[in-house]
């Protein structure tokens, strides 16, 4: 574990060095749990984005895009439930004056019991080779049962107080697991209580008349308000869905973990209005593109998992989060949700106005249900930086940095470089280099030894550099080279576009996750 600490730890460093992120005005000391995105973490944010919009909107014929206020009617989030239940459980540690999340520390302690599980599995696994039967070994190995049988046990008091929402009870099964604050190391606990999450503000000309607003918690309300105007306007018939990327708000008391938990994230959102009765069959259909779409990326498929909710919030018949593992372990990364007709509902009731759909096909009009998918724009970079962070031995004792990021997620698509800032080699690079910037971000590099350069760009995830030398103006021939690989190959500078152009178009990811 602390070896994955250690690295994550570099993960975050690099990523400040390497213009990716830094702390929100760092000059006067930050503000806790905001970040800003540098010039490279910036181009790896846009092209998450796009990846996402153009898998939504252009890959679904049913599916378009709104980009809603943040700033709402005050009776939306009355309607929704946020102003209300929008709570987190919070406990603090006396010791260390730290606080947490008291759902949060109790998951945490159930994947220990996971951990030991797969422990067991894996010696077992080394000791009887190919003849290995762990379903039948989980079934019959008495530290696997033991070990299960607490799980289950801790498990079912947790859903049970997390359903009942019994703080008393919450705060009892940290005690009786002895659950220790990860920095004092001691049980010292006050009681368990509800924080509400929402940032309000003021909207008024005048003091007296100012109206109490909030800063969105989420995105999906924009998208319900607008759910009639999208329909009317684009003569959309059901299924059909609305996306959206936007900003949203949380007063996060435990906020660690760099930008994993933020108090103002971005979020990929789209809302998928469904039939009645069809819910849990579209449920189950965008739970398996959506997998299919963080699998393209090709960052390890043993590292997706589906975590069913063990309480499903107020609104929902069915939910699932994508789980990634991070240096942390598996954290949520997306959610996938049922959302049934609670929230079209609720708005139809709070404005007095009828938002249901002429279903012309059966001649009845409904509330449609709804099925919605989630994405942290924030965690999701943070997932991918995650898995493309290497730390490489090379031959000769030489070591280098390397993010192997996904090549049409790069910042940089392809960085050019004189040999020498001399005999027309720069001219020659920055010809080179305004070809294939109407296609391709791209670089130019000219300072250092061309080693040198080649470890900056790996460093930033560039996934090709193209180097200029004298040969180049006599036979019109470059030296590309690979990120991954370090293999060079000499080619001629026609063949540059559909060279890069092969690895770096999205088409690559869409072809993937299309059925």
């Amino acid at each position: 574990m602390a070896s994955q600490e250690d690295v994550f730890k570099k993960l975050v460093a690099h990523c400040k060095e390497y213009g990716f992120v830094f702390p929100s005005s760092e000059i006067y000391d930050g503000l806790g749990a905001v970040y800003d995105y540098g010039q490279m973490g910036v181009e790896l944010k846009n092209n998450i984005k796009k990846y996402w919009w153009d898998s939504m909107v252009l890959l679904h014929e049913n599916v378009v895009g709104i980009d809603a206020a943040i700033f709402m009617h005050p009776t939306t989030w009355k309607a929704s439930g946020h102003v209300d239940a929008f709570n987190d459980p919070l406990i603090d540690n006396k010791d260390s004056k730290k606080r947490y999340r008291a759902d949060v520390l109790i998951e945490d302690h159930l994947a220990k019991f996971d951990e030991k599980i797969n422990k067991e599995c894996e010696k077992a696994a080394k000791r009887f080779g190919e003849s290995f039967d762990r379903e039948m070994f989980c079934q019959t190995n008495p530290r696997v049962l033991e070990n299960v049988a607490k799980r289950d046990a801790i498990h079912a008091r947790f859903v049970a107080a997390l359903e009942a929402n019994d703080l008393v009870e919450l705060k009892q099964i940290i005690v009786d697991c002895e659950i220790v604050c990860p920095i004092s190391g001691t049980k010292n606990w006050t009681d368990v209580r509800q924080f509400n999450l929402m940032f309000s503000t003021e909207m008024g000309s005048t003091a007296d008349g100012a109206m109490k607003i909030y800063l969105r918690p989420e995105t999906a309300q924009g998208i319900f308000v607008n759910y009639l105007n999208v329909q009317k306007t684009g003569r959309m018939k059901v299924p059909f869905g609305i996306a959206q990327i936007g900003k949203a708000f949380r007063n996060e008391i435990v906020a660690r973990q760099f930008i994993f938990r933020m108090r103002e994230f971005e979020q990929m959102e789209m809302q998928f209005f469904v039939r009645p009765g069809e819910e849990l069959k579209w449920f189950e259909h965008w739970k398996q593109f959506r997998l299919r779409w963080h699998k393209a990326l090709g960052l390890g498929d043993e590292k997706y998992r589906f975590h069913d909710h063990d309480k499903l919030a107020h609104y929902a018949n069915a939910a699932t989060d994508i789980e990634f593992q991070m240096p942390f372990g598996f954290k949520e990364v997306e959610g996938i949700h049922s959302r049934t007709d609670f929230d079209l509902s609720s708005h139809e009731k709070y404005s007095g106005k009828n938002i249901k759909y002429f279903d012309p096909e059966i001649n009845e009009s409904y509330t449609p249900y709804v099925i919605e998918t989630s994405i942290g724009v924030d965690r999701m970079f943070l997932s991918i930086m995650s898995a493309a962070y290497n730390e490489e031995q090379l031959e000769g004792g030489d070591s280098r940095v390397v993010l192997k990021l996904p090549a049409v997620l790069a910042p940089v698509k392809v960085c050019v470089m004189p040999l020498v800032k001399k005999d027309g080699l720069p001219e020659k690079a920055r010809e080179i280099m305004n070809d294939l910037k109407f296609d391709y971000k791209c670089a130019y590099d000219e300072k250092d030894s061309i080693g040198k350069r080649y470890r900056r760009q790996d460093a930033v995830g560039t996934p090709f550099c193209i180097t200029v030398d004298h040969q180049t103006l006599e036979d019109n021939c470059v030296t590309i080279r690979h990120r991954d690989t370090m293999e060079q190959q000499r080619v001629a500078i026609s063949d540059l576009h559909a060279i890069i152009g092969a690895e770096v178009n999205m088409k690559n990811l869409f072809k993937k996750i299309v059925e």
